[in-house]
C-alpha cells in the first residue's frame, strides 16, 4: 500500500515533517500487524503560516539569508528568507518577523506592526528576484500592512500632513497616504500573497472580529480596530483609485492582505495550493493508495484556505479517500466526515490532558495513526 502523508504543522507541538513521521510510523506499524506492508512517502506542507519555508526548502531547496528586523512590538529580531536555486524566487514568512510567537505574553495589537516584513522584502531585493513569495499566516498584528508599507517607503499622514507612525493606535489620526516614495524595485517584482484564510477586510468576517481575539483584543480594541480600518482602507484605495478591500484573502494576518495587494500589487492564492504546485504532490497523490493529512485543531477555519482542506481538494481530484489526523475537532464528526474527509482521528481520544497531548503529540499520533491502520486500509481498498 502507497500512503501520501501531507500535513500542517500542529502548532506549538511538531513541524510538518514531525507530524507526519509521527502518522507514518503508527500507520506502517499498525498495516503491519494486519499483513500488510506499506511505503510511505512523507511530504512537508503549510498554508502560508508557520512551515511555509520548510515546505519549500523541502520541495525545492535553496538558499536561507537571515535578516536583522524588527518583531512586532519593535524590538530586535532575525528572521529568515529562502532564495529559490534559480535565484529568481523569494519566498518569506511573515510569521517570522510579525508571528504571534514572537509575542507570547506580550501581546499589544494596538502597538504591533508589520516593519519586519517590510525588512525582509526590502533585504531579498537586493538579491533581484523576479517573484517573491510572502505567507501570511500565524501574525500577531492587524495594522492593515501599514508597516511593511512604511519599511518600503510609504508614508502615513495625520490631518496636518504630519507622518504617523503605522500602528494602529496612531493610525487612528489618518487623513491621507503618500506612496511616492515606495522603493522603485518593487516595480520589476511579481508579489504572491499566500493566505490560509479568504476572509475580507472589514465586518462580521473581517480581520478584526475573527482573528483579533486570538490575538489578545477584547471587544473595545476589536471595535477600534475596526473602524480604525475603514479609515484606513477609504485613505489607501482613494489614494490608489481601487478598491481592494473585499478581495478573498484581503482580511489575512491582520489586513496584511489588503495591504500587499495594494501598495505592492500583490496576487492573493492560496497558500496550500501555491505549495501543492512547488512540491509536485498532483504526481504523488495519483501514485497513492491513501492521502493522509491533517493540522493541530479542524474547526471552523479548516475550511477557508487551510492545508487539511487543500490536500482533501488534492485527493478529491485525484480520486484517493483521504483522512485527516488532528490534536482536536471544534464540533461534530459529521461536520468533516463524509463532506471533507473519509474519516478524521484525533488525538483527544488517546491523551489523558490537552497538556499531554500538546506536550507528546507525536506518541500519540502513532498511537491513533496504529489504530487507525485497519480502517485506512479499508478505505484504501474501496474501488
Amino acid at each position: 500500500m502507497r500512503l501520501l502523508i501531507a500535513t500542517d504543522s500542529f502548532k506549538g507541538s511538531l513541524s510538518s515533517a514531525e507530524a507526519g513521521a509521527a502518522i507514518a510510523a503508527g500507520l506502517q506499524s499498525g498495516l503491519a500487524e494486519i499483513g500488510i506492508w506499506a511505503e510511505s512517502e512523507v511530504v512537508p506542507v503549510a498554508d502560508g503560516g508557520e512551515g511555509t519555508i520548510e515546505a519549500f526548502a523541502a520541495a525545492r531547496g535553496g538558499e536561507r539569508i537571515a535578516v536583522h528586523c524588527p518583531g512586532p512590538l519593535g524590538d530586535p529580531i532575525t528572521a529568515e528568507y529562502l532564495l529559490l536555486p534559480e535565484g529568481k524566487t523569494a519566498v518569506i514568512e511573515s510569521a517570522r518577523s510579525c508571528g504571534i510567537g514572537l509575542v507570547a505574553g506580550r501581546e499589544n495589537i494596538l502597538r504591533s506592526d508589520t516593519a519586519g516584513l517590510g525588512r525582509q522584502i526590502f533585504a531579498a531585493l537586493d538579491r533581484r528576484p523576479e517573484r517573491i513569495l510572502i505567507g501570511l499566516g500565524g501574525s500577531a498584528t492587524n495594522d492593515w500592512g501599514a508597516g511593511t508599507a512604511a519599511a518600503l517607503g510609504a508614508r502615513f499622514l495625520d490631518k496636518d500632513g504630519q507622518p504617523l507612525l503605522p500602528r494602529p493606535a496612531a493610525l487612528a489620526d489618518l487623513r491621507t497616504i503618500d506612496a511616492s516614495g515606495l522603493d522603485a524595485r518593487l516595480r520589476s517584482v511579481r508579489f504572491e500573497a499566500l493566505s490560509d484564510v479568504d476572509n475580507p477586510l472589514l465586518g462580521p468576517l473581517g480581520a478584526a472580529s475573527v482573528y483579533a481575539p486570538q490575538k489578545g483584543a477584547d471587544a473595545g480594541t476589536i471595535k477600534l480596530l475596526e473602524e480604525i480600518g475603514e479609515r484606513f482602507a477609504d485613505a489607501v484605495e482613494s489614494a490608489f483609485g481601487r478598491r481592494f478591500r473585499d478581495r478573498p484573502g484581503s482580511g489575512a494576518a491582520g489586513g496584511l492582505g489588503f495591504g500587499l495587494a495594494a501598495f505592492l500589487g500583490a496576487e492573493i492564492r492560496p497558500g496550500i495550493e501555491t505549495i501543492i504546485e512547488a512540491a509536485g504532490l498532483e504526481k504523488i497523490a495519483r501514485a497513492a493508495d491513501i492521502i493522509i493529512t491533517g493540522e493541530g485543531r479542524l474547526d471552523a477555519q479548516s475550511r477557508r484556505g487551510k492545508t487539511s482542506a487543500g490536500i482533501a481538494r488534492l485527493a478529491a481530484n485525484t480520486g484517493r479517500p483521504c483522512v485527516a489526523f488532528c490534536g482536536s475537532i471544534d464540533g461534530p464528526t459529521a461536520a468533516y466526515v463524509p463532506e471533507i474527509f473519509a474519516a478524521v482521528r484525533e488525538i483527544r481520544s488517546a491523551a489523558p490532558s490537552f497538556e499531554d497531548a500538546v506536550a507528546r503529540a507525536a506518541h500519540y499520533l502513532e498511537i491513533i495513526a496504529r489504530r487507525a491502520a485497519r480502517d485506512v486500509a479499508a478505505l484504501a481498498s474501496r474501488p
